[in-house]
């Protein structure tokens, strides 16, 4: 057991190491200032955005067709951890087969009911808008990913999912 004295001695070891990393954090401020410049010793024009011509916005069916499917197999691996292509169910139904399949159709797979309230395909540009982020295309949809931001992502792996057998 401790007595009085040592535990008193202990107290007072750690508080004057903390006095001593206090002090010295301190000094290190006062030494090395890290404030503000001042005035800008020059500005920097830019040009208004507004004056600079919109990127053109490329057709669709026209990324459609210049994708690759390669490339779509290897977006695939982010999505691998929860879907399957070989016609079983994972944490998510399995994919093959669903360009052009009905939305939320699976057999035993249980979906969301922010899925099975859509109706339609799964078309190309379904699929698409979708895999921007899910949680905007189905508020409310269990599936946690947070989406591609790359087009040419999404369409490789539409180009991909679309070249797999039923």
């Amino acid at each position: 057991m401790f007595d009085t004295m040592t535990l008193t001695k202990a107290t007072a070891g750690l508080c004057g190491a903390f006095l001593v990393f206090l002090l010295g954090k301190w000094v290190a401020d006062e030494l090395y200032h890290v404030g503000g410049h001042g005035e800008a010793a020059y500005v920097i024009e830019v040009a208004d955005a507004g004056d600079a011509a919109p990127e053109p916005e490329v057709d669709f069916a026209t990324l459609m067709a210049d994708a690759d499917v390669a490339k779509g197999a290897k977006v695939f691996k982010k999505c691998s951890a929860c879907h399957k292509t070989n016609g079983e169910n994972s944490t998510g139904p399995h994919l093959d087969g669903v360009v052009g399949r009905d939305i939320a159709s699976v057999d035993g797979f249980s979906y969301s009911g922010s899925l099975t309230g859509l109706d339609g395909a799964w078309t190309p540009e379904h699929l698409d808008a979708f895999l921007t982020k899910p949680s905007a295309y189905a508020p409310g949809t269990a599936m946690s990913f947070a989406g591609l931001k790359k087009i040419n992502d999404r369409v490789n792996l539409i180009a991909y999912l679309e070249s797999l057998e039923n």
